[in-house]
């Protein structure tokens, strides 16, 4: 059975930092797309960073142009993904979900649980 378990959610001040890790198992994620969305209160969930497989063990990095000056996205080994969240801002604030690609598919075929991020002004 397949879980992607998320981690270092919290609270932080505005222009803190974060660093979000999501751990796979039940599963080889090597070729796998791995990424983050988030859902703030009211809003649909958004995408926000995601690794590509590109060969070998190495991986392309896609980040939103909402956060691409202050959030950094990698793959920690083949089924781990972490996201450095810095300069964080109050409209940040939402929950993050993990979520990854079966191999090769165009879609996301599993989600985490979910952590939330709560920045304070």
């Amino acid at each position: 059975q397949v879980q992607l378990v998320e981690s270092g959610g919290g609270l932080v001040q505005t222009g803190g930092s974060l660093r979000l890790s999501c751990a796979a198992s039940g599963g080889t994620f090597s070729r796998s797309v791995m990424g983050w969305f988030r859902q703030a209160p009211g809003k649909e969930r958004e995408f926000v960073a995601r690794t590509r497989w590109s060969g070998g063990s190495t991986y392309f990095a896609d980040v939103a142009d909402s956060v691409k000056d202050r959030f950094t996205i990698s793959r920690g080994d083949a089924n781990t993904v972490h996201m450095q969240m810095n300069k964080l801002k109050p409209e940040d604030t939402a929950v993050y979900y993990c979520a990854a690609t079966q191999g090769s598919s165009r879609q996301y075929d599993y989600w985490g649980q979910g952590t939330q991020v709560t920045v304070s002004s």
